[in-house]
């Protein structure tokens, strides 16, 4: 305190706090004329920066010139939408918190999911630092020890922990010897679909730095097909993630909607939703689910039977899936039906557990009219809640999202046509580094996003590869 507050004055520390918040949240800004939503939005970005806390210079366990971070509550909910948010509003603190898990591992031997009081623990789904090392990369961070950073990707990977509770992943000898995590382990289904994820984000680095790793881990990114059973119905769906047991045969009986927790094989959600959690390959996803048609059926009955709960972690990416079938209007029903009923100023404004911010940072990034594909470098276009958002990135970069014929009762939400820095835009997706997106609203739906969907693994020979698609600088990537 004294080294902090050194003249104690109650109405300065005030200010300086106001002044300090001021400026963070400066970093985004929005015209509406909504005051709730407003004070809605901004409370979202507050959200997103209270954690991890900044413990730079008094880490107890280790002396270092690395940042330290402290309060991971966990990666499992952070990467999908606060570590992004930070890196577009907040470039340096989500440097300095990727050198921070790097520099963890240097010392302790693994990145964290969950980290306080300077101990790892708790794991919950994946290696979910991979996940978080991938985003950085693929979008550009610099000042960051890519290398290093491989390392530790590559140990959470092959390195089966002293206690998987704590660090690294449960249920890697199964995994990396049958292609899937048997149910001998906790959370066995979800594991194995969130390590095909982690394993895509550990392919696309060593792509990346030329790494002969690369097609190993592009292969074990297709792992979560080894767990999916095309003769398990559930209404008008068909094809589930379904848990096998270690000498390959299934779970019997098996029910589709049976959620669990810790010593479950689904965590924080059911078959329902976890069969969809294919970040890397919607495209083969679709094709397992019978093609577009039927995975548009398949969507509608995940939200019109409230198979979904927005309120945890596991339904985030659910509602901008219908892009990749060609329907971004879905997408738009989907994603205003959610901010309108579930996101307010009211005391139950939110769905759910804040999670560190992560919930907030859903609601930042739909209601600015995009999301993350986190890890890699796509953006989904959804329906903006503000005529004009301007971001400020850093460096004097700046991206705007300005929107057209927007009404007080939200029936303008499907984008009738856009514009990207001045050019024509017909896809309901782009990537971002310093731009203008323009998008003009109607009341109805139209051919705007129905063709060109979003990389995937699987992308045919005409179309790049997801992983070719991330070019590397290596001047901006290097060790600083």
């Amino acid at each position: 305190m004294a080294a902090e507050v050194p003249d104690w004055d109650f109405d300065h520390v005030q200010r300086s706090a106001a002044e300090t918040w001021d400026s963070a949240l400066a970093g985004v800004a929005v015209e509406t004329e909504s005051e709730d939503l407003k004070k809605a939005f901004y409370t979202a970005l507050y959200h997103s920066m209270l954690m991890p806390s900044d413990r730079t210079g008094e880490n107890p366990e280790w002396k270092s010139t690395e940042p330290y971070y402290d309060d991971y509550y966990t990666l499992w909910d952070t990467f999908r939408t606060t570590n992004p948010l930070l890196t577009l509003i907040q470039e340096e603190r989500e440097i300095d918190i990727v050198r921070s898990l790097i520099d963890i591992f240097r010392h302790e031997g693994y990145m964290p999911d969950g980290r306080s009081g300077n101990d790892n623990g708790r794991t919950q789904g994946g290696s979910n630092a991979d996940v978080v090392i991938a985003d950085a990369f693929v979008k550009g961070l610099p000042k960051i020890d890519y290398g290093t950073a491989f390392r530790a990707m590559v140990k959470d990977a092959e390195a089966p922990p002293p206690d998987d509770a704590k660090e690294g992943r449960g249920g890697l000898p199964d995994y990396n010897t049958k292609g899937y995590v048997s149910l001998a382990f906790e959370r066995s289904a979800s594991r194995t679909v969130e390590y095909s994820y982690d394993d895509f984000s550990i392919a696309e680095v060593a792509k990346g730095l030329a790494k002969a790793d690369y097609r190993k881990y592009a292969q074990r990114a297709s792992n979560w097909t080894n767990l999916w059973d095309s003769s398990i119905n559930d209404g008008a769906a068909s094809g589930f993630t379904r848990p096998r047991n270690s000498d390959g045969s299934w779970l019997t009986p098996f029910r589709p909607t049976k959620s669990g927790t810790w010593p479950d094989y689904f965590y924080e959600a059911d078959s329902w939703e976890y069969s969809l959690y294919v970040p890397q390959d919607v495209r083969q996803l679709l094709e397992k689910c019978g093609g577009r048609e039927k995975f548009v059926q398949r969507m509608d009955l995940l939200f019109g039977n409230k198979h979904i709960d927005i309120g945890d972690e596991p339904a985030f990416l659910d509602p901008v899936l219908y892009i990749w079938a060609g329907r971004p209007d879905r997408t738009a029903d989907r994603v205003r039906q959610m901010l309108d009923h579930y996101f307010n100023t009211s005391r139950a404004g939110l769905p759910g557990n804040d999670d560190s911010g992560a919930m907030s940072s859903w609601f930042a990034f739909h209601a600015m009219g995009f999301y993350p594909n986190a890890g890699q470098d796509v953006y989904l276009i959804g329906t903006p809640l503000f005529s004009r958002t301007m971001i400020r990135l850093g460096n004097g970069r700046q991206f705007a999202i300005v929107t057209d014929h927007l009404d007080p009762a939200h029936r303008n939400k499907y984008v009738q046509f856009a514009t990207l820095n001045g050019h024509p835009w017909r896809k309901a997706w782009f990537r971002q580094d310093g731009a203008t997106l323009m998008l003009s609203m109607g009341d109805s739906p139209s051919d705007w996003g129905t063709q060109d969907p979003p990389p995937s693994l699987s992308d045919d020979p005409n179309r790049s590869k997801a992983s070719e698609e991330f070019k590397v600088d290596d001047k901006a990537r290097s060790a600083d």
